[in-house]
């Protein structure tokens, strides 16, 4: 495995405490899908493990959130076993193809909280 990029990001939990209500800026950070996800949870922890996410996975690009891209354009979903994994769109897989000069490639992601913040990691490697 050759690591393409790493991104980690550490959010303050409380934060969401003052978003979670707010329709506007919850569509403009997260998807349909995960909003929905997130109103059967902790609202709070979920969103904030989310944004940690995505925010971690530009940084693994290495480009952060230019080139057009932008919150909506990842997911952050959950496998059957509860395990968290990044959804893109097309123009995001185009994207990494393209930065990292690679054809296929795979995507890791650890999301964890305690108490006052979430954290997580992710790593591109082909």
């Amino acid at each position: 495995m050759t690591i393409l990029g790493l991104g980690v990001d550490v959010v303050e939990i409380n934060r969401f405490k003052k978003i979670k209500n707010n329709k506007k800026i919850i569509k403009r950070i997260f998807t349909t899908y995960e909003n929905r996800y997130c109103e059967n949870k902790n609202k709070i922890l979920c969103f904030a493990k989310r944004f940690a996410a995505k925010e971690a996975f530009v940084k693994a690009l290495g480009i952060g959130f230019r080139k057009n891209i932008n919150f909506q354009d990842i997911e952050i979903t959950n496998n059957s076993y509860g395990k968290p994994y990044i959804s893109m769109n097309k123009k995001i897989a185009n994207q990494i193809k393209t930065l990292f000069k690679v054809k296929k490639f795979n995507i890791l992601l650890s999301i964890s909280d305690e108490k006052k913040y979430s954290i997580a990691s992710v790593i591109i490697s082909k």
